[in-house]
């Protein structure tokens, strides 16, 4: 009879970072200590490949009619620790999904990280802690433990895997989402081995907070031509963005960092037809060739959450070996007394909130894996009212990369 053991990766991505521990596992950075790295220069070409990712797991995630949003920063950051395991084939899948090799995919999340601003007033955070069980039969290998603590920051700690261990991973996710996340694991499992988890933090005040008055009662029109009262927020804000089937703008938020950066499709340009025909290399242009000009703006009042499971979206994308319960070869991550190890669920939930001060946002990603038995004016103002479907994204222009891409198909 054929016995499964798990190991889950979860990332929770969420709006702030804050609290002390009371956690009852070993804590193991005492015999793993963190290795200095100098930290690589992040390239352009990587930022690239980056880009590339986020849009086409943008576009493989997408549901007919349906508010959409993901964190392509956090399942890069997922998939990235997982990589570290691999091996093979099971390896080399992964890197071409992923747009480069592991030991780059370390350094660039590395750069990454050590990059972000300390203190800014649009604040994107990250962090990692690895959870293992203390089953003999499970041999965790130190130096997937190593690579993972020098390049990801990660704590490490070996538990028996049982409801104490449940309460210390919700609270260590609670603490380190400012209490947004809470119960994120339900049980675990008996044949669960492993948790690599993950949290990607952001929030940010706009550059210039919209006033009362500047917000009006209007009208949605749906992808369906359904009519809903929403609320717009108006302004006028000073980046375009056009190409051949859409037009946009850019929204900074205080610091100048990040900003939202919306996407309106041409009557008669569905959004699913839009973002089809976006690639990373479109995405970079769209943004390098913006245009400072005066843009009449309207941002919909919205709040939105969404659910994927996205192991048949990787399969799809080149990486089946991963999910193959025979050929899978995480040999690097360890090995279990029971058999093979390979990723049975890749699980992506978000949410995000736009509204007349900034912007929350979050998600949660889990890799479930298993192993089995054997600016000056020159002309007129532009216009970009957002009162039907529309794409949007949540951009780091310090590298020009998207950290969350979304549809507003309806306004909730």
């Amino acid at each position: 009879m054929k016995k499964f053991l798990s190991i889950c990766l979860v990332i929770c991505v969420l709006e702030a970072l804050t609290g002390c521990s009371t956690i009852q596992a070993t804590d193991l950075m005492i015999d793993i200590q963190k290795n200095e790295i100098i930290s690589p220069v992040i390239l352009e070409e990587q930022n690239v490949a980056v880009t590339d990712f986020a849009v086409r797991l943008f576009q493989q995630s997408m549901k007919a009619g349906e508010n959409t949003l993901i964190s392509p920063l956090s399942i890069l950051a997922a998939l990235s620790m997982t990589a570290n395991g691999a091996d093979g084939e099971t390896l080399s899948q992964m890197e071409s999904v992923l747009g480069m090799p592991a030991e780059e995919l370390n350094a660039y999340m590395y750069a990454y990280m050590q990059g972000l601003p300390k203190a800014n007033a649009g604040k994107l955070a990250l962090a990692n802690s690895i959870w293992f069980t203390d089953d003999e039969k499970f041999t965790v290998n130190r130096e997937f433990l190593q690579t993972n603590a020098d390049y990801y920051g990660a704590g490490i700690y070996e538990t028996p895997f049982n409801d104490t261990t449940r309460k210390d991973i919700n609270l260590w996710v609670e603490e380190n989402t400012d209490g947004m996340v809470k119960d994120l694991l339900d049980e675990i499992p008996e044949e669960a081995i492993m948790y690599l988890v993950n949290s990607l933090a952001f929030e940010a005040e706009w550059q210039k907070v919209y006033e009362e008055v500047q917000v009006r009662e209007a009208i949605f029109t749906k992808d369906n031509g359904d009519k809903q009262k929403t609320e717009l927020m108006y302004a006028s804000e000073n980046v375009y963005l056009k190409d051949e089937h859409a037009k946009g703008f850019m929204k900074y938020y205080e610091g100048n960092q990040y900003a939202f950066v919306a996407l309106l499709p041409e009557e008669g340009i569905s959004v699913d037809a839009y973002v089809h025909s976006l690639t990373g290399e479109k995405i970079r242009a769209l943004l390098e060739n913006a245009e400072s000009t005066s843009v009449d703006t309207a941002i919909p009042k919205f709040e939105t959450e969404y659910e994927v499971e996205m192991s048949d979206i990787l399969k799809g994308m080149g990486m089946p070996l991963a999910f193959d319960p025979d050929f899978a070869d995480f040999t690097r991550l360890g090995t279990h007394g029971d058999g093979n190890i390979y990723i049975n669920r890749v699980l992506h939930k978000t949410f995000l909130s736009v509204a007349e001060k900034g912007t929350k946002a979050g998600a949660a990603t889990a890799v479930e894996m298993v192993t089995e038995s054997a600016m000056e004016m020159k002309e007129e103002p532009k216009e970009v009212i957002l009162d039907r479907p529309f794409v949007y994204m949540l951009v780091d222009f310090d590298q020009q990369i998207p950290f969350f891409i979304g549809t507003v198909m309806r306004v909730e």
